[in-house]
């Protein structure tokens, strides 16, 4: 995406309450520098966030895209022996002096808020993340970032991470999950993270991100706002304008998310199954825990082929129509039996076509 459309998106996030946003990783690419720079001229509320190595330029190239206010540096860190010696070739004292180093650098450069990114910390051995930590706290990080980059945790394996990591560090200093949807579990890995001590959640809108995704913002808000009181802990999030945000992202990087997906999908809020129409053209809380409404969302009900008479008695009964069963068997054929595959329309769709068309229906001509 370019440059200003990560500044539209930003906005959006800081509208609804997302009080840290990632700008990029600004020595990557002009745009990512760019965008830095405008989140830094243009975030009132939230704190934005850049990416960067354990690698000094990348430091001097991010302050001076986006500077030092309210500006967040991510100093990554290589946290696993595998890591070290497959992909890096370094020793485990070389990765500790390359994140002391850095984040030295950056503190004599202005930086106050400093994050540590322990990538693949999921399979780090223990005694190589407290050495990470230690050193990142003594030159002066104030965010430990729980990185389970390959997604292969279980939530009670990730809970316990996080809180040997909690144990480590003082309390004032947060502890940020970073789940990746590897196994499907990225949310209840965030949930059981949070759970265990950590006080941030790194998130993404709709779960976009590196192979099978990230965990998705809209799914932990949703749970921490139905079930927060529940699990202990809360959001402030705005919920209504999560659509709003998501549409944004879809139409900059052109994302079309599953059809079921929670929340954000087609079918989120969607139903064609006569059983569930029949409770919730009754009452829409028989089939629906979640309230569309609050997540910027409208309740649809589709007429297909796996819906029943019900629907279309709702409907003759809505345009002042006698719903007798010689027209209800004509409808049924004609709009449900008649249907193949997950052909469906919308409720509304229906009903204006039996508007237009009853006097004909009424005479036995389908026309369809």
């Amino acid at each position: 995406m370019s440059a200003e459309q990560k500044l539209d998106i930003a906005l959006r996030l800081e509208a609804v309450g997302v009080d840290v946003i990632e700008a990029g990783f600004p020595s990557s690419s002009p745009t990512d520098y760019r965008a830095t720079q405008l989140l830094a001229q243009h975030l009132t509320a939230a704190r934005f966030t850049s990416f960067v190595r354990a690698v000094r330029e990348d430091v001097r190239v991010a302050v001076a895209a986006g500077g030092t206010r309210n500006h967040q540096l991510q100093v990554l860190a290589t946290a696993s022996d595998l890591h070290l010696s497959n992909k890096r070739g370094i020793s485990r004292r070389a990765a500790v002096d390359e994140v002391r180093g850095t984040m030295r650098f950056a503190t004599g450069l202005g930086v106050t808020d400093l994050s540590l990114g322990l990538e693949d910390a999921s399979r780090g051995e223990p005694d190589l993340l407290r050495m990470l930590i230690d050193a990142a706290l003594e030159e002066g990080a104030t965010t430990v970032v729980v990185a389970d980059t390959t997604g292969c945790l279980l939530p009670a394996e990730y809970a316990d991470l996080i809180h040997q990591v909690c144990e480590w560090v003082p309390p004032e200093v947060v502890v940020s999950t970073h789940c990746h949807d590897d196994f499907g579990l990225a949310t209840a890995n965030t949930i059981a993270g949070v759970q265990a001590g950590a006080s941030e959640v790194q998130v993404t809108v709709a779960g976009i991100g590196e192979r099978a995704g990230n965990t998705a913002m809209e799914e932990f808000v949703a749970v921490a706002a139905y079930k927060g009181d529940q699990l202990g802990f809360s959001t402030s999030i705005k919920t209504e304008g999560l659509f709003d945000v998501f549409q944004a992202v879809s139409a900059a990087i052109s994302l079309e998310p599953q059809r079921t997906k929670a929340i954000f999908g087609v079918n989120a809020f969607a139903t064609q199954a006569g059983i569930h129409q029949a409770g919730m053209l009754r009452d829409p809380e028989t089939y629906e825990y979640l309230e569309p409404a609050r997540f910027g969302r409208q309740r649809q009900i589709f007429v297909g082929r796996h819906s029943g008479r019900v629907v279309l008695r709702h409907l003759l009964q809505q345009l002042d129509i006698p719903p007798d069963d010689v027209l209800l068997d004509r409808l049924y054929d004609e709009y449900i039996a008649s249907r193949t595959g997950g052909e469906c329309d919308e409720l509304g769709v229906v009903r204006d076509d039996l508007a237009t068309r009853f006097a004909d229906l009424r005479a036995g001509v389908t026309g369809r």
